[in-house]
């Protein structure tokens, strides 16, 4: 399934496909990349924006968690469309612990497919589906979760962590 210009809808990534390649501008300054993980587990997941009460409480969950992450191989990091400086004081005000990427331009949150059609209170617009990947060390998707709830979703991707830790 491909939109009007061609472009992959999260439908067409699927668990044992290369995870599309990155480069992305992140909190604190500098860049991070799909390539910086290589070897590495990494949990990515796309959140609509910056300091709104989901996406606070999804980053909070996943900051908690992240030295089991670590002690399992896997590093996170999570991806809006927020500009860095957002990123930064998001993570300021909330004492957040994981990397924050900032995709201004959609590039990347297209490739995977999460920009998308929405709808509330009737109102139709386009925006950040809540998706988790798990990419592994071979930079392969070894998971995916669609239209994340928030409540609970961390504990799960770290459960889903430790199994492919244990299958390696």
């Amino acid at each position: 399934m491909t939109d009007h210009q061609g472009k992959p809808k999260v439908a067409d990534l699927v668990p044992g496909m290369k995870a599309p390649a990155f480069t992305l501008p992140r909190d604190g300054g500098g860049t991070v990349s799909l390539a910086d993980f290589a070897g590495h587990k990494l949990v990515l997941y796309f959140y609509p924006r910056a300091d709104t009460s989901g996406c606070t409480r999804e980053a909070i969950d996943f900051s908690h968690h992240k030295s089991a992450f670590a002690r399992a191989g896997a590093d996170i990091l999570g991806v809006s469309a927020d500009p860095v400086a957002a990123q930064d004081a998001f993570k300021v005000k909330h004492k957040l612990s994981i990397a924050l990427g900032s995709d201004e331009k959609h590039r990347m949150i297209e490739a995977y497919g999460v920009w998308q059609q929405k709808s509330m209170y009737g109102r139709k617009f386009f925006g950040i589906v809540r998706t988790t990947f798990l990419i592994d060390a071979n930079l392969r998707i070894a998971e995916i979760w669609h239209r994340v709830s928030v409540d609970g979703h961390a504990a799960e991707v770290l459960a889903a962590v430790k199994a492919l830790q244990a299958s390696d």
